[in-house]
């Protein structure tokens, strides 16, 4: 066993660090994370078996590792304590931006905060919320911060629509009269206050992509061109996925897919799953199933798991049918 996790340190270091970097956007964050992934990895795969996918295994142990480690510390709460004085000391009458780098971090958190319960953890997403509307307070004259505010307040106001008898429902098929009208209506106020603050970083334009998303009907070429901007100032190929998501809209599953096909985040699970849909677009049934496979080995979400177990019922039940769902 000894042997076998070498291998996969050496193997398997470099990828996991650098896939927890694009997650984390904190290197020293990201490598702590890491080393307590394979730390553990030493003290269970002895007895549990090596993982199907070790790299997976490692880089999903390392991310709700960082997470449950900065709330447990309370690292967050000495960040923002320090952000508040140094604000009241240093700038009291700033402007457009913080000028300390702590605040990225801190941003940084609460984002991956918001994303672990958007998956279904109801007080992460509360929590992220909330810290959202006390850094605002903080910080009103930083449009990053309103723009991470906006960006939670809109996503968050969908998430009674999300889910139905503890199934996942996808953003076309949710019912939007349980979406909250009040948040949406708020998070559009934060989004106009940071592009008023002449905001253009990458929460605010995450903002302005969910803004969009709540309009009926879609406006896919404006997000698609967001999805571009975004994806030119962070260089993420997370953002580029999306990006793919939106062009499948504007022209077609087939210009969707060449982008995803080129991407190469083997170990990311919504890699899969979007390209198994645009797959199934196509009517390439077999392909497509192949993909919804690869996704369903990389998903622990137990809604998700179902949702992607649906879709390949749905390919079985109608191979021939490039319309499903």
């Amino acid at each position: 066993m000894v042997t076998t996790l070498e291998r996969v340190f050496r193997e398997e270091w470099g990828r996991v660090l650098s896939t927890l970097i694009g997650l984390l956007g904190d290197f020293d964050l990201a490598e702590e994370a890491a080393q307590e992934a394979f730390n553990i990895a030493a003290e269970r795969w002895p007895g549990d078996g090596v993982p199907t996918n070790p790299r997976a295994w490692l880089t999903r142990t390392a991310r709700n590792r960082a997470i449950d480690r900065i709330r447990r510390d309370r690292t967050l709460a000495t960040k923002l304590d320090r952000i508040a004085t140094d604000h009241r000391v240093q700038a009291p009458m700033a402007t457009t931006a913080f000028p300390d780098e702590r605040l990225d971090a801190v941003l940084t958190v609460v984002y991956l905060i918001f994303n672990e319960g958007y998956g279904g953890r109801d007080e992460l997403a509360a929590e992220a919320l909330w810290l959202g509307r006390a850094l605002t307070e903080l910080l009103p004259n930083d449009p990053e911060t309103r723009g991470l505010s906006a960006m939670i307040l809109l996503h968050d106001s969908r998430r009674d629509a999300r889910f139905r008898d503890g199934e996942l429902i996808l953003l076309a098929e949710q019912d939007r009269t349980r979406w909250n009208a009040q948040q949406i209506a708020e998070g559009r106020a934060e989004l106009d206050r940071a592009r008023a603050l002449g905001g253009r970083g990458p929460y605010v334009l995450q903002a302005a992509i969910a803004s969009l998303h709540a309009e009926t009907p879609t406006d896919w070429v404006q997000i698609a061109a967001l999805y571009g901007e975004l994806a030119h100032l962070t260089g993420s190929p997370v953002v580029e996925l999306n990006r793919a998501i939106a062009i499948a809209e504007t022209d077609g599953p087939e210009a969707g897919l060449r982008i995803v096909d080129r991407l190469g985040l083997d170990d990311f699970r919504y890699l899969h799953s979007t390209r198994a849909d645009l797959l199934r677009r196509l009517g390439r049934t077999e392909e497509a199933r192949e993909a919804y496979r690869d996704a369903l080995d990389l998903t622990e979400n137990g809604a998700e798991r179902r949702f992607i177990e649906r879709r390949l019922t749905e390919l079985t039940a109608a191979p021939g049918d490039s319309t499903v769902g």
